[in-house]
């Protein structure tokens, strides 16, 4: 838990058919038997699971997070690259702070040095779904006391004495050396999640009305602005479980809603393939399951497919509100003040044709005009051959 870093493995990885990833990025106290459940949950859904388990000083210091974060993406683009599938990002507790919006900035090509843009689009077409399990937590300066004094992180229900007077000793330390970022890096923590729903990706936001870490307000105020820009949510509440501790006090409604999530994860996954498909259309024959690798994943998915949903379209010059300060105080009411602080949100999913998916789908990309077509080769086949040839393959198997 202390330090900085982290690490990462795989939880299942079946080499047989399998319908998607869930990369899991867990709570900062959390051990290899804490996530069992959760990788069985997965596994009997058909997904495979790459968990992340964090360092505790990943909250303060992005860059660590970020070192993190690029080994989970290379993971994802070795993975990616064999077989393209949906990938739904589970997080939990402070596991978005630590290291997953540090994943999506990558993905999005807003962390300096990180250069291979190619690899990276490839993640972010396969990112289908989004979980966040008591979370998100907004980062006011003591939370890192409230997380290591929390009864799910000591295991006991009171904590001693001398660990609350060393726990607040860090934290004043913290504060005094990094006031001035701590604002900085919560506002673009608050920003890159928002920027997701860019994505198209639907959401599943499971809380508790009685956690103290995740407050409820925080979370229900999250999932609204998320629906305002547009997006997918589905918000699952219960007045009394505690952090973390949903899928064990509450299993069969945990399971039931993580089923839905991934099952729509994969039908939107399915439709994008169709789109890049019809924008492909005539430039192959027909597919067979040995030939197209998605196959499986659009057979799968089609009783989803019908009914993916439909969110208003986004304008490249969309902003949003952000708030710059927030209480974070068990004496008071949780609010925001305004001030000019804005998400700024790319344009709507769209698959490109002449990408790294466009490559693993068809082999090839589609010309970006036709000037340079050689239609040699098709004029010449035609004269020697009076029966008919279908001219979009002779193009295809010309020199561009």
């Amino acid at each position: 838990m202390w330090g900085f870093g982290g690490r990462y493995y795989w939880g299942r990885k079946e080499m047989g058919k399998v319908e998607g990833i869930v990369v899991v990025f867990a709570w900062m106290s959390s051990q290899d038997k804490h996530l069992k459940n959760y990788v069985d949950l997965y596994h009997s859904l058909g997904w495979n699971s790459l968990v992340c388990h964090s360092q505790f000083l990943n909250l303060f210091f992005p860059d660590k997070a970020a070192s993190l974060a690029l080994e989970i993406v290379n993971e994802l683009v070795q993975e990616l690259k064999l077989r393209p599938r949906p990938v739904v990002f589970g997080s939990f507790s402070g596991g978005p702070k630590a290291c997953m919006y540090k994943v999506l900035q990558i993905i999005e090509g807003k962390c300096n040095g990180h250069i291979n843009l190619d690899d990276y689009q490839l993640v972010r077409d396969c990112i289908s779904g989004h979980i966040f399990d008591s979370t998100p937590v907004d980062f006011v300066s003591d939370i890192g006391t409230r997380f290591v004094l929390h009864p799910s992180v000591l295991k006991i229900s009171s904590p001693p004495r001398l660990v609350s007077w060393i726990a607040d000793g860090i934290s004043s330390t913290l504060d005094t050396l990094f006031l001035s970022r701590f604002e900085l890096q919560r506002a673009e923590y608050w920003q890159t999640l928002y920027s997701t729903v860019s994505m198209g990706a639907p959401y599943l936001i499971l809380c508790s009305e009685d956690d103290d870490l995740a407050p409820y307000k925080i979370i229900c105020n999250f999932a609204s602005r998320l629906k305002d820009l547009g997006a997918e949510v589905k918000l699952v509440k219960w007045s009394t479980s505690s952090h973390v501790g949903h899928f064990r006090n509450y299993p069969e409604e945990y399971k039931a809603a993580v089923t839905e999530l991934l099952g729509r994860a994969a039908g939107i996954y399915s439709q994008r393939i169709r789109q890049l498909e019809g924008e492909k259309m005539g430039m192959e024959g027909p597919r067979d399951e040995i030939s197209d690798p998605f196959y499986n994943l659009r057979k799968a998915a089609a009783a989803e497919s019908s009914q993916i949903f439909q969110k208003r379209p986004f304008d490249s010059s969309d902003h949003y509100l952000l708030p710059t300060s927030l209480e974070y105080h068990e004496d008071k009411d949780v609010g925001y003040e305004h001030k000019e602080s804005y998400v700024q949100l790319a344009g709507p999913p769209k698959i490109n044709p002449h990408g790294v998916l466009g490559h693993f789908l068809f082999d090839a990309c589609v010309p970006k005009n036709v000037e340079d077509w050689d239609l040699k080769s098709f004029q010449s086949l035609r004269r020697r051959h009076s029966h008919f040839i279908n001219p979009i393959k002779c193009i295809r198997r010309s020199r561009l």
